[in-house]
C-alpha cells in the first residue's frame, strides 16, 4: 500500500477509535488524526510481531482495518494516561 492509503486508513481508524473511546482530549482533532495514523502503523507492526501474520495485506482487507483500529485505541489510551486531565489556562 502507498503512503496515501496509510494516511487515509490512519485518519479513519483515529475517528473510529475516538468514537469507541469518547471524551475530551487535550489535543483536539489534529492530535486524534495523528494518533490514528501512528496507530495504524503500530497495529500493523503488532500484528506481525505478536501473531506472525501480515495484517497489512491491502486497503480493503478486514485485518488491516482491525489492526489499525486496535493500534489507534492503544495510542489514544496511552495519550490520555500521559497527558492526564491537564487544563489550559
Amino acid at each position: 500500500m502507498g503512503i496515501i492509503a496509510w494516511i487515509l486508513i490512519g485518519l479513519l481508524a483515529g475517528i473510529i477509535a475516538k468514537a469507541l473511546m469518547p471524551g475530551k482530549d487535550p489535543g483536539g482533532i489534529i492530535i486524534t488524526m495523528l494518533i490514528g495514523i501512528a496507530g495504524g502503523l503500530l497495529g500493523g507492526w503488532l500484528g506481525k510481531a505478536i501473531f506472525g501474520v501480515d495484517s497489512i495485506d491491502g486497503f480493503f482487507d478486514l485485518s488491516t482495518w482491525i489492526a489499525a483500529i486496535i493500534g489507534s485505541l492503544i495510542l489514544l489510551a496511552l495519550y490520555r494516561v500521559f497527558t492526564g486531565n491537564r487544563r489550559h489556562a
